[in-house]
């Protein structure tokens, strides 16, 4: 069985390399595949939670690089933007990338060492605080919502994806989140970057150093409050833990790191302590085991740790490949490319109307990007109507 599970750790690995480089093929789409595979092909549940584990993991180190390259971004990455091209338009993009990988793997060593003080507090307090959880998730936006200089627009873009995730909801389509966050996150930067002709300069091989003090304090404090909060992702969480001690740009890159794969693993513990599922991945677990036990999470952290540390090295094989051969690329190709690419993935998933769909996301996530609020308000579109969801609306 051993070499079964190291089998599936590297294809996992490797399939999480692919969901992390290309726009659109996200961990949630190919763990959608798989539940829906293994309804029809029996498949040891061990090996499909180390396929899903180690998939999860790498495509949270990866996603960096077409997020900071691309400007093409999921929800989990969308703050990496800001920070990231300013970098890359300084030449420095592998240095960008550099920080947030190493930001993944201190996650990485976090997670074993929060293990002990989440078996002890995560479920008491879960217990604590289920109840209040849609006015949990109502207070933060409006924490976040404060911290915006224009907090009326930023109010605004949250109320009004808000209602776009609502209507999406009603629909009957398959996999509604695939267009949905495509169009707000990643097709609406790459077409701003193309209206604004970006022009990337040829890139340096560098690194810096950086303290990572306030970036672990503020990931140790906010990551596994939101790793158990429904409709709260990594960005939301950067922002408090930015606002309860502010980073320099660089220090937020590995802020980002850390939380993207702290939230990440977390799910997988929170999926054992309070049976929720909080990401696309979780689901998946919930779905192929029907129930964890102890050996599965023992399993799920040693995955946890092995498929980390691979995916922090291929990640910096992959980015300083990209910096060196990035010069000789055609920007406004690839990204006119990856707008088809992406187009096509949700034409064939989601059909016509999920085109639809992405067109009108597309051009929400650009209205709402020129109003030049910060990209998380956007998570409105998964947080409004979780609220009215919890609330019983």
């Amino acid at each position: 069985m051993l070499i079964q599970i190291i089998l599936f750790l590297l294809i996992g690995v490797f399939a999480g390399t692919l969901t992390g480089l290309i726009p659109g093929i996200h961990i949630n789409l190919i763990g959608a595949i798989l539940i829906s595979l293994t309804a029809s092909i029996y498949i040891n549940p061990i090996y499909s939670i180390t396929f899903v584990t180690s998939m999860a993991i790498t495509h949270t180190f990866v996603d960096f690089i077409p997020s900071i390259f691309l400007g093409c971004s999921d929800t989990d990455t969308e703050l990496s933007i800001l920070p990231g091209h300013e970098l890359l338009k300084d030449k420095r993009g592998y240095e960008a990338i550099n920080l947030a990988n190493k930001g993944s793997l201190i996650a990485i060593f976090l997670t074993i060492i929060l293990i002990v003080p989440s078996f002890l507090f995560l479920e008491k307090s879960y217990s604590l605080i289920q109840n209040f959880i849609p006015y949990l998730l109502i207070l933060i936006s409006l924490i976040l919502i404060f911290t915006e200089k224009k907090k009326f627009l930023g109010f605004f873009v949250l109320i009004f994806t808000g209602l776009l995730g609502f209507s999406v909801n009603t629909l009957e389509i398959n996999q509604p989140l695939l267009p949905l966050l495509t169009g707000l996150f990643g097709a609406s930067n790459i077409i701003i970057s193309l209206k604004n002709k970006t022009q990337i300069p040829k890139q340096i091989i560098s690194k810096s150093k950086v303290s990572i003090k306030r970036p672990i304090i503020g990931g140790i404090l906010t990551a596994p409050i939101c790793s158990f909060l429904p409709g709260m992702g990594g960005g939301q969480a950067a922002i408090i833990a930015n606002t309860l001690k502010r980073n320099s740009k660089k220090q937020f890159l590995v802020l980002l790191g850390i939380i993207n794969t702290l939230v990440m693993s977390f799910s997988f513990i929170s999926l054992y302590l309070i049976q929720k599922t909080r990401t696309g991945a979780a689901l998946a677990i919930n779905e192929i085991s029907n129930e964890l036990n102890i050996e599965h999470i023992i399993l799920i952290i040693s995955i946890i740790i092995i498929s980390g540390i691979l995916a922090f090295f291929i990640t910096d094989i992959l980015s300083k490949y990209f910096a060196i051969k990035f010069e000789k690329i055609n920007y406004k190709f690839l990204s006119i490319s990856t707008l088809i690419i992406l187009a096509i993935i949700v034409l064939i998933v989601s059909k016509g109307i999920g085109l639809i769909v992405l067109v009108i996301s597309t051009l929400t996530g650009i209205y709402c990007i020129e109003l030049k609020v910060r990209r998380t308000q956007m998570m409105g579109v998964l947080i409004i109507p979780t609220i009215i969801w919890l609330l019983g609306g």
